[in-house]
Order: structure tokens, then sequence, then C-alpha cells
């Protein structure tokens, strides 16, 4: 039983941890992609070092990796907690002004700055959050909770095991991730070093949240390759990329094969960069499907399409990369059900209903999982990931932090 008068700290750790700005650069080539993120990775590591996790350090990849030894004498396998440090590079996370909603009682959420409102029409999950209180930002930037809230879960898990010795375990591994944002997260990630057989990644959303399938994802660039002229003595002779780009997208279906018309178990395809000019223009699409064949029955529609494009002008020409990204966590899991099993037996002795769903998107568990180390997800209450909308609620975040533990104790005895 979580002892009852435990005061927990993931809140004001949490907190604090909003106020550093670790946004990630995708179009930066460093690693992490920006310096910034390794301040509060630094801070981190200290945290828990403090706490008595004596080998507790950042590494010069800027990855935060601590152990807690194991306090029974018989063999357990070592398991691992994981979060990112790192926020989306699609809104800003420079001075985040937390703001705590106590006992919310229904209906939207209005927040102070740029007319940001939270609805509640939007937010399905707020229906269950009366008496809650909800941690968004004021509105300005995005709060963070995405993947702060489960760093400061894993922190207060780690500080309840510390300070409740009768809670017996094996040897527990933490890692705080850079650039998961930006698809990086694993790119230095060492798993022999870290020394974990299975691990969580604590990034997920709804209570009782336990992911263990992801898309399957590839990136494709297409370059479409025209003719300049002088525009004064262009007639007849120019061959403009811009305009080929832009009837290759204009051609595309309207009603399918799109993040915005699809749901449940479809996937997609998606143009999220264009830029060039009248010579070369490129145009990046991110490709998703839970089934990893069809990725190349999209590549090849969509390589086909733009090749029927250029054909209708005679000297123009496309070219394409085909950049292989994760592969849908499953087809590791899949050999490994006690990871995921141990975890719902967890909520179960919580009282929480698991709830387990493929994530239409991807996370460090996926790569992790096909470089020897099976990681599934759960929840850690953060909602509307990557928007000035997004909120965690003060109650999810310490029943994750319950969750951790109890799954801590369900691996020892299973043993």
């Amino acid at each position: 039983m979580f002892d009852p008068k435990y005061q927990f700290i993931c809140v004001d750790r949490f907190l604090n941890y909003v106020k550093y700005d670790t946004q990630s650069d995708d179009n930066a080539t460093t690693f992490p992609s920006t310096s910034k993120q390794k301040i509060l990775s630094q801070a981190l590591a200290d945290e828990l070092k403090q706490l008595g996790l004596t080998d507790a350090h950042m590494d010069e990849n800027g990855y935060v990796i601590a152990t807690l030894p194991s306090n029974v004498d018989k063999e357990v396998p070592v398991i691992g907690f994981i979060s990112h440090v790192d926020t989306s590079p699609a809104v800003s996370g420079e001075n985040v002004n937390p703001i705590i909603h106590k006992n919310y009682q229904g209906g939207d959420i209005v927040l102070p700055k740029d007319d940001q409102i939270i609805k509640a029409n939007e937010n399905p999950d707020l229906q269950t959050m009366i008496g809650f209180d909800i941690i968004t930002s004021d509105g300005s930037t995005l709060l963070g909770a995405d993947n702060k809230a489960g760093v400061a879960e894993i922190v207060d898990a780690v500080n309840y095991l510390l300070t409740h010795p009768e809670v017996k375990h094996g040897t527990i591994k933490i890692c705080f991730t850079p650039d998961e944002e930006i698809g990086r997260g694993t790119e230095k990630f060492d798993v022999k070093k870290f020394g974990a057989s299975y691990a969580y990644t604590v990034d997920g959303q709804t209570r009782g949240e336990i992911e263990t399938e992801t898309f399957s994802a590839d990136a494709l660039v297409l370059n479409f390759h025209g003719k300049n002229i002088h525009p004064g003595y262009a007639k007849g002779k120019m061959i403009n990329s811009i305009k080929l780009a832009a009837k290759f997208i204009e051609s595309l279906p309207k009603d399918s094969f799109s993040p915005e018309t699809t749901e449940g178990r479809e996937g997609y395809v998606h143009p999220f960069i264009i830029n060039g000019n009248e010579e070369l223009t490129t145009v990046k699409f991110i490709i998703r499907d839970f089934e990893q064949e069809k990725l190349k029955e999209y590549e090849d529609f969509l390589i086909s399409k733009a090749e029927e494009i250029v054909k209708q002008f005679p000297g123009a020409r496309v070219s394409h990369q085909i950049i292989n990204q994760y592969k849908n966590m499953k087809y590791i899991l899949q050999h490994h059900p006690q990871v995921s099993d141990y975890a719902k037996e967890a909520m179960l002795r919580l009282g929480i209903t698991p709830l387990v769903h493929p994530i239409r998107g991807g996370t460090d568990g996926s790569r992790l999982s096909f470089m020897g180390l099976p990681t599934p997800n759960i929840f850690a209450g953060e909602h509307a990931f990557h928007s000035k909308t997004e909120w965690v609620s003060i109650q999810d975040m310490e029943m994750a932090v319950k969750l951790i533990v109890e799954i801590c104790k369900v691996w020892e005895e299973k043993h």
C-alpha cells in the first residue's frame, strides 16, 4: 500500500522544471540540438545525486543516467524509467508561467494570454477531472508537461523508494534524454551502458494508458528540379520548380491519406516542409502507418505522382530520398508480454483501468525496443501536447508516481 502520509514532490519539481527553456531544434546538426537542454539535465543529475543516487551524472551527450540499487537479495530483472527533457520546436517554451486552476468544475478553461482557451469539447479527458487541480501555462507558451511531467514523476518515485526502504524492488535505472521531440532522442543512447533489461517511457496522456504499438515511420524528400531563366527572357524556357511542387501537392487526394482526414488505425502522408526557388524546390513528407509494408505503398504512390507531374514539363525532373525513422514497437513487445502485463497489474492494484491502444505517433520506446530494450509507454498525464493549451492535472501526476512505484514492486514479486 502506498503511504497515505507521503508528501509528493512531483508538482513542486515540475513547476521548477518548466521554467527551464529546453526547446529542441529540428534544423540543428549538433547533439543535443540545443545546448540549453543540458542546463536542466545537469540540474537533474545533481538533484538525483542529492536524493542519494550516487552514480547520477550527465554524460557528454546530455543523457542523465542514474541507478537505484536493489534492496533484495534475489535476482530481479533490471528495469528502467525514461523521460525526455526537451520540448517541441513548434511552440515556444521560453519564460513559461505555469498556473494552477484548483478544483476544476467543468467547462472551458480560459487562459490570460493570447486569447487561448482550453475547450472542454476538444479535451474529453476534462470530463474525468472534476474536482482535480489543472496546471496550464498562461497561454503565451506551451506548458512543457510533455515530458517534464514524466521527469518529475520519475524523480518523485525515486524519492519515495529511497524514503520507504520497506518497499522491495530490484535495481532501477533512470534516464532523462534530449531531443525526443525531433526524433533523435535515442541517437546516442547506449543500451548496454544503461544496463536495463526492460524499460518504460513515462510520456503518455490519459490515466491508465499503456501504449505497446506505434506507427512505423519513414520520411520522404522530393526534390523538384526546374530551369531558371531571367524572368524578362523566360517565355518558353523557364521551368519554375515552385510551380511544379505546388501542382504536385494540389494533385494529392483531399479526403484520404492526410492527418486531418484519418483516425484510428489509418495511416497518412503529411507534407510538413516546403522550400525552394525557381531552380529547385524540396518537399518533405512524414509517412506513417501501423503496418510496415504500407509505408512503401505510400512512398511509391507519392513518387509516381511526382513523376507524372514533371513529365508534363520537358526538361524538368524529380529526385527523391527515403529516410527510415522507426518501426512499430509491437513487433518487439509482442515477444515480451510481461513488460506490459506487469504494468497492467500495477494499475489494477491502484484501481486504474488499463487502457491499451496504439499511439498515432512514436516514442523513444519505438527505437529502444529495436535496439534491444523493450520499452512500452505509460501515462504521465500530459494533454494537448505541443500547444499553448497544454495541460496536466496534479492528481494524475501523483497517480503516475504511485504507478512507477507499483511497477517496481510487481517486478520484484514476480521474480
